[in-house]
């Protein structure tokens, strides 16, 4: 946490030579604090002379103030019931593990006034649904995984529950605060799902996967569809064919150094 200190300080000491004390009077200093000047206590202002309570002691009598950085706005009244997401694989199995439990993913960016205005809204009714999660994603530190995503727009949320997969997806701002409201009231009521966990499409899998976003063989993923199982081999043998490739032309690079040795 980064601080700013700011000192005002008196440094008094003794001189064993000239058995006579010594002070140094060091000014506090000020800055700026929620828009109005901060002046620091300072110790009150003498005729230059200290006094020391014993010999060959060095006292330092100093008031400091460490004004910690204010919270990233994205960071503030977050609920239990929101969860920051690191990673695509860590989305992934977010979902897979909400059971029947409402998810809703947060696509934001730090940058984004409209996340930013609606950030308030969103915290409070996280608070006033602690059923449902919310899967907080911050645009710019999973920029690769969004694309993969189709994410073009911000602020954006997809709503997901059980075997059902996404239930609805869109973007919505303070002015049109309704919209997540209505799929809210729509979707939030607890029900039953016949099955595990759908999460995400299996397309979207496929895009995370050949991004290098996502290890399938770490998922624990539902029966795929006959094209999806060929799909994923494809993937797969193209995945080998090129570490294969990639070993030949060093094996050929060794042979052509060898050659010149």
């Amino acid at each position: 946490m980064a601080c700013s200190l700011k000192c005002g300080s008196y440094f008094s000491g003794f001189n064993s030579n000239s058995m006579a004390s010594t002070s140094k009077y060091f000014p506090p200093s000020s800055s700026g604090f929620l828009g109005k000047p901060l002046v620091l206590p300072d110790q009150k202002r003498g005729s230059g002379n200290c006094t020391c309570k014993s010999e060959n002691k060095f006292s330092v009598q100093a008031e400091t103030a460490c004004v910690s950085r204010s919270m990233r706005w994205w960071e503030k009244n977050l609920k239990p019931n929101m969860v920051k997401i690191h990673s695509a694989q860590e989305l992934v199995c977010s979902l897979q593990n909400a059971g029947d439990r409402l998810v809703i993913i947060d696509f934001y960016s730090p940058g984004c006034g409209g996340c930013k205005a609606l950030h308030p809204k969103i915290c409070q009714l996280a608070e006033q649904n602690p059923n449902a999660i919310l899967l907080e994603v911050n645009y710019e530190e999973l920029k690769n995984m969004c694309h993969c995503l189709n994410i073009h727009v911000l602020p954006f949320f997809r709503f997901y529950r059980g075997a059902e997969g996404r239930l609805c997806s869109f973007s919505c701002t303070n002015a049109t605060i309704k919209k997540f409201k209505t799929a809210l009231a729509k979707h939030g009521s607890n029900r039953c799902s016949l099955g595990p966990a759908k999460g995400l499409d299996e397309s979207e899998l496929m895009e995370l996967a050949s991004a290098g976003e996502l290890s399938l063989s770490s998922l624990q993923l539902p029966p795929l569809k006959q094209d999806s199982m060929e799909d994923l081999a494809i993937m797969r043998s193209m995945e080998l064919s090129g570490l294969f490739n990639k070993a030949d032309n060093n094996r050929m690079k060794l042979g052509k150094e060898s050659a010149l040795l």
